[in-house]
This record gives C-alpha cells, structure tokens and sequence, in this order.
C-alpha cells in the first residue's frame, strides 16, 4: 500500500508550503508532507518552492524581508511532527536558479537542523542534484535519500546510480513507471516514490502497480483511492 505525501501541503485550500498547508495536511491524515527547502543570503533556512518571491531571490535576501507566509524550515517541521516528511533540498544548477551551493554547506545545515529538531528518523531528504544527494548519504548513511528525476531521465540507469551510491530511493516522474521499473526497483532494494500524480485515474495505477508513494497535490483522493 503507497504512503501518500501531500506536494507542498495541503494547497487544495491553502497557500502552499505554508504552515496553514502543512497543519491540514497533519489534519486530513495523509502519512507525509512533501516540502522544499531553500537558504537566505543571511543564512536562514525557509520553506518556499520559487528561487524569487516579488522579483527578489531568496538566497539574495535576508530572512526578515521575506513576506510573513513563507515559513522558517523550524516552524514548518513542527508543524508536520508526527508525520513522515519528504523535505526536498533546492540545490539545483539551473538557469531559473540564481544561485547553487558548491560547498556542501546548505546540505549540511537542512541535515543538522534535523538533528537538532529530533526529527531526522521521520525524514526523507531527496534533490534533484546528484552531488547533493550523494554528500547527504555520506554525512548520514541512516537517513533516506531519494534522487529527484526530471521527466526526461532515463529511469533504469538511474535506479542503477542511485544504487551504486547508497540512496534509499528513487523519485521519478510517474508517467515514467511501469511495472518493469518496480520490478527493478525491488530487485535494487530501492524505494519508488513518484511525483506528482494528481488524476484520480493515475493515482488508482500507481496504487496498482505498487509503489512506495505517491507524491500528489490532492492527498484526499489519494488516501480514498487506496
């Protein structure tokens, strides 16, 4: 049976990665939270998926200039505590990206407040960078790390890199799957959590073909569907 994560929270009613999102979320009874994490220039971790809120990046701006929705990554966890939670590192080289830490010093602070937090063993950290993932099984060979795949990636050479570094999982986009991805999966002891699967008719397939979780922006249908 698929654990279902709530993408970003529970947005159907509320801003999401908001602590409003993440408590209805808590409240409806999906088993996780999906959240991304981002670092501002004076070193606070915030939860926001856009690099730029209002035409200013946020790892260009001090946290006290943010506006009052977008919470600290402390408040957000605490608002998704009993709860698994998926916390995706935003880490990227991309061109709509102003900004990319080479140093390993943004992974190692989401990793560290996890410590401090006590909530290390009830989280799940996955980035769509490879190297990111890569330093995060290595500061903590316990904790789960998922690789985040762009739609175009080839899924079964992917599963095999994910394997060969150490990562607990693999989270691809779903239309990608099929049953002979899960069967490799499971020959690779890798967990298969799929983002983001929305149409009650995709949702009802993924459960079918039995993968870890779904990731999804309507949670409700999810847990029914299952």
């Amino acid at each position: 049976m698929a654990l279902v994560y709530a993408h970003r929270g529970l947005h159907v009613t509320e801003r999401e990665n908001t602590i409003d999102a993440f408590t209805s979320a808590v409240a409806l009874g999906v088993d996780g939270v999906e959240l991304d994490v981002r670092r501002t220039a004076d070193g606070h971790l915030v939860v926001h998926h856009d690099a730029v809120i209002d035409g200013v990046a946020i790892s260009e701006a001090a946290y006290v200039d943010l506006p009052d929705y977008v919470p600290t990554f402390a408040d957000a966890m605490a608002a998704c505590r009993g709860i698994n939670v998926n916390v995706e590192i935003k880490n990227i080289r991309h061109e709509t990206e102003p900004s990319y830490d080479d140093s390993g010093d943004f992974a190692r602070h989401v990793l560290e407040d996890l410590y401090r937090f006590e909530l290390a063993t009830t989280s799940l950290i996955s980035c769509f960078d490879l190297a990111t993932c890569a330093l995060i099984r290595k500061l903590d060979p316990s904790i789960g790390v998922g690789w985040l795949l762009e739609w175009s990636v080839e899924l079964s050479g992917a599963m095999d890199r994910a394997k060969d570094l150490g990562f607990t999982g693999i989270h691809p986009y779903f239309q990608r799957v099929d049953e002979g991805a899960i069967e490799r999966a499971r020959e690779l002891d890798l967990e298969m959590n799929v983002w983001t699967v929305n149409a009650p008719e995709d949702i009802e397939s993924m459960h079918a073909l039995g993968v870890n979780a779904i990731i999804t922006d309507d949670p409700a249908t999810a847990l029914e569907s299952r």
